[in-house]
């Protein structure tokens, strides 16, 4: 409890500051030089929202918190987004004067009065930029999606627990000593099953004093059989009725793992929410709705029925109407192999990606789905091969991680997601997993070989 109030204190005072400092700042008017692509975050990893050509008049409110060379602003036709410095007709004063913020900051200036000079899509993005997502042939038009049932119980606050297999009592011993008030377990589906099936996991986290997610996922090749889609709405209804939480609906739907290859769409996905959504709803307006979160990659360079890079999933499920049918925006993180304060300087390929950083991944999450709904992570973690053997090739990229490294940024993880406002959940991945072969699961784990749990002192410090 200390630990989390000192952090809102911190997160309050930050707020009024910025609040007064935005108050009192105008904005910078200025016009493009050269041709400049406006992006939806600060770096030539966020997606092209629009191209500018010279002479484009953009009113400009900030820049990024690190760095003179990305500038927040305006252009006539409306769309915010942010593009270099040196692509305008700003001096260094001028760059000096502005703000700094972070992606997800509110931006309230009016859009500069001139009309733009014509815009045209980027002839040749650079390589490293993820491209806008294409037209979803499977889209279903929004007149065919359900009316949302009204939800009286939005996701508020911030908590956070962990991913547990066979959680033994010292297991839950160990999460409450680690101020963890939530358990995830995740049920694997299959049509037919009844929802009393689940109530054995509920009841044993409610009397242990955790609330329970739950993470509803059935096999994909079940997914377009006839009816699966409303049998799997019931289900979780169900499962909502007998007091889960929270659900999780389905996971890492932007994969070939998870969902039918070939037919990876964020709009089947989100009719599967919406029925999801309201089957909930109906049987329990208190259990939290928090959507599957994708798997952080940009293998796929782009968004199609073979696989689909989680930010242009994320961005297709919100333009699909996702954000009618969840409390909460599902995001996982599980790939970091430095301190989450970092913001660049990752050894491997494609060091600026935004799935390296903690916190560009929910920067970029916040942009995707313009910052319609509070985030919740439903898997973040490090790994760690102390006290196993080598990681399997897949995992080496984490061959150095140590398990004090693991401990102290997990604990400074949840910090920063309490302080962003906008993380309601924050579920560790994982407490107890003891597979280590191709899928180190254990090397997750924080409670370590013997027994001890240094993650757990750190949090519970």
């Amino acid at each position: 409890m200390r630990r989390i109030s000192l952090v809102l204190c911190v997160t309050l005072c930050m707020c009024m500051i910025a609040g007064g400092a935005a108050a009192q700042f105008a904005g910078i008017d200025v016009t493009t030089v050269d041709r400049a692509n406006v992006r939806s975050g600060p770096g030539t990893e966020w997606r092209i929202l629009t191209t500018l050509e010279p002479g484009t008049p953009v009113r400009l409110d900030g820049k990024a918190p690190s760095g003179d060379y990305w500038v927040r602003g305006i252009v006539p036709d409306g769309t915010v987004g942010w593009l270099a410095a040196d692509a305008t007709t700003l001096t260094p004063d001028q760059v000096a004067a502005l703000p700094g913020l972070w992606v997800d900051a509110p931006f309230t200036l009016p859009a500069p009065g001139s009309a733009p000079a014509p815009a045209a899509p980027a002839e040749n993005p650079p390589a490293d930029s993820a491209p806008a997502p294409a037209a979803d042939p499977t889209a279903v038009p929004q007149a065919d999606m359900p009316a949302p049932i009204a939800n009286a119980a939005p996701a508020r606050g911030f908590a956070y627990g962990g991913h547990v297999a066979d959680w033994s009592a010292y297991a839950s011993e160990q999460m409450a000593r680690a101020g963890m008030t939530w358990v995830k377990r995740q049920w694997r589906y299959a049509a037919g099953q009844d929802p009393g099936m689940v109530a054995g996991w509920i009841n044993d986290a409610h009397a242990r004093g955790f609330r329970i997610l739950l993470g509803v996922v059935g096999e994909p090749g079940a997914l377009y059989t006839d009816g699966f889609f409303d049998q799997y709405a019931a289900f979780v209804g169900g499962v909502a009725a007998l007091g889960a939480d929270a659900i999780e609906v389905w996971n890492e739907v932007n994969i070939d793992r998870e969902w039918p290859a070939g037919r990876i769409s964020a709009a089947d996905y989100t009719q599967l929410l919406a029925r999801s959504y309201n089957a909930i709803k109906a049987a329990n307006p208190a259990t939290m709705v928090i959507s599957a979160a994708p798997a952080p990659t940009g293998f796929f360079g782009g968004c199609s029925g073979a696989g689909c890079d989680d930010n242009l999933y994320v961005r297709a499920m919100y333009d699909a109407g996702a954000a009618n049918y969840m409390d909460c925006l599902g995001i996982h993180y599980n790939e970091g192999i430095l301190p989450p304060t970092a913001t660049s300087g990752d050894p491997r390929g494609s060091s600026s990606h935004y799935s390296r950083y903690f916190r560009s991944m929910m920067q970029t999450y916040r942009a995707a789905f313009n910052n319609a709904r509070p985030l919740c992570f439903t898997e973040m973690g490090y790994v760690s091969a102390e006290g196993y053997p080598p990681l399997p090739a897949g995992f080496a990229w984490a061959e150095n991680v140590t398990v004090a490294q693991q401990a102290a940024w997990l604990d400074s993880a949840v910090s920063m997601a309490a302080a962003t406002g906008y993380v309601r959940l924050f579920i560790i991945w994982n407490i107890d997993f003891t597979r280590y072969d191709s899928d180190p699961q254990a090397g997750f784990a924080i409670i370590r070989p013997g027994g001890a749990c240094p993650a757990c002192d750190a949090l519970g410090s």
